[in-house]
Formats: structure tokens, C-alpha cells, sequence
């Protein structure tokens, strides 16, 4: 049989990464951070003045990544990329090139590899819809604009980068709009998913209602 798989979706700022890997952990299960493809992604693409409406070269160069996750850091050839790609204009920049079905084709076989035994967390956009259809439990967790900037505000901070929770909201209201109005993978929740608003929720009740909903699932 196949390892089992979680998917938590959702827009930018829901939680979703903490959820995740907080479910991934308690399980101990391996964990897929999708968005960080992304942003490996784009990282590149503005290193390497690629432009980031050119789908066939950012596929190419989606192509040859290779990075290694490894005790909560990220690794491209050789360098700690971690705090590089969580940078705002590099959100920005994933958000833009994610819309591109080129792109998106090119990252399917590197996140459908990650599925291994015991089992595996993937969060991201369209892990419950597209990668993993056959995941045993979907989440999509939201969570309202508001909370997401403020969210992203203490994340930012906490990182030492600058951030205003004003332009903070705007970008996350474009964001949201791309994603959900893309042509490839839109930002949905998948059929029969589990939708949870984490608005006025702690992350602990958060995580607390995955598991509880895939122990449920397990047991049929």
C-alpha cells in the first residue's frame, strides 16, 4: 500500500506550514512544505534575472533544483536559503510564477517524490486537488485577511525583516486573488475536505482538530 497522505491548504498567512508540520510531528510523519518550491523558485528566477512571466524558462530552471531539507533548514547548493526565501519580495514573486501551468508541471514529480512511509504532511495550494487526490484526509484552513497580515506582520518581525500590516493586507488580498483565480490549480478546497477557519483558534486546537479528523478517517 501506498503511505498515507495529509493535505492542508489554504491561502498565504492561514497557518498552514505550522499546522502541518505540527501534525507531521505528532504522527511522525515526514512533512512537504510545497510553498518553499515555490519560493526556491523564485529566489532563483531573481537571482537569475529570469523574467517571471517566461513559463518555459522558469520551468527549465525548476527543473534542475535539487534542494535538501534538512533538521528544519533549507539547502541549495550548498547555501542556507531558509530566511532568503521567506524575504516578502520573494512571496511576491512565488505568487506571481505560481499561476504558470509550466511551472507547476515541472514541480509535480519533485513534490509527489516526497511521499514515503510512514506517511506524509504536504501543506501548500493544490496538494489535496492536484498532487495528492487520493490523500487520506484534506484540510483547507483559512483563516480572515485581517488575522493573515497580522500573522505575517509577527513573522516578518520576529525575522528581522521591516513590514507594515497595511501593505501586508493589500499583498494578501492580491495574493489571494491570483490564487484563486488562476487558470492551472486554482486555490479551492478539495471535495469532501476538512474546512477549518483558524481565525479563533490557537494553533494547539488547531493542529489538535487534524488529527482528530484523520484518526476518525483511519478508523472507517
Amino acid at each position: 500500500m501506498r503511505a498515507p497522505v495529509i493535505t492542508v491548504d489554504g491561502p498565504t498567512a492561514s497557518g498552514k506550514g505550522t499546522v502541518a508540520q505540527r501534525v507531521a510531528h505528532a504522527l511522525g510523519w515526514h512533512y512537504l512544505d510545497s510553498g518553499a518550491l515555490y519560493r526556491i523558485a523564485a529566489l532563483q528566477a531573481l537571482r537569475r534575472a529570469v523574467p517571471l512571466d517566461d513559463g518555459g524558462a522558469l520551468a527549465g530552471l525548476a527543473a534542475s533544483l535539487a534542494p535538501l531539507f534538512r533538521d528544519g533548514r533549507i539547502l541549495l547548493e550548498g547555501e542556507d536559503i531558509t530566511d532568503a526565501i521567506r524575504a516578502e519580495a520573494v512571496g511576491e514573486a512565488a505568487s506571481r510564477i505560481a499561476v504558470l501551468p509550466e511551472l507547476r508541471t515541472a514541480l509535480v514529480a519533485l513534490q509527489r517524490a516526497a511521499r514515503r512511509a510512514p506517511g506524509l504532511v504536504a501543506d501548500g495550494r493544490d496538494m489535496g486537488t492536484v498532487i495528492f487526490p487520493d490523500a487520506v484526509l484534506k484540510v483547507f484552513l483559512t483563516a480572515s485577511a485581517e488575522s493573515r497580515a497580522a500573522r505575517r506582520h509577527k513573522q516578518l518581525i520576529e525575522k528581522g525583516f521591516s513590514a507594515n500590516v497595511a501593505g501586508l493586507l493589500r499583498d494578501l488580498q492580491a495574493r489571494d486573488a491570483r490564487d484563486t483565480q488562476r487558470a492551472s490549480a486554482p486555490l479551492v478546497a478539495a471535495e469532501g475536505a476538512l474546512v477549518l477557519d483558524s481565525t479563533g483558534l490557537t494553533v494547539e486546537q488547531t493542529v489538535q482538530a487534524v488529527i482528530e479528523a484523520y484518526r476518525r478517517r483511519a478508523g472507517d
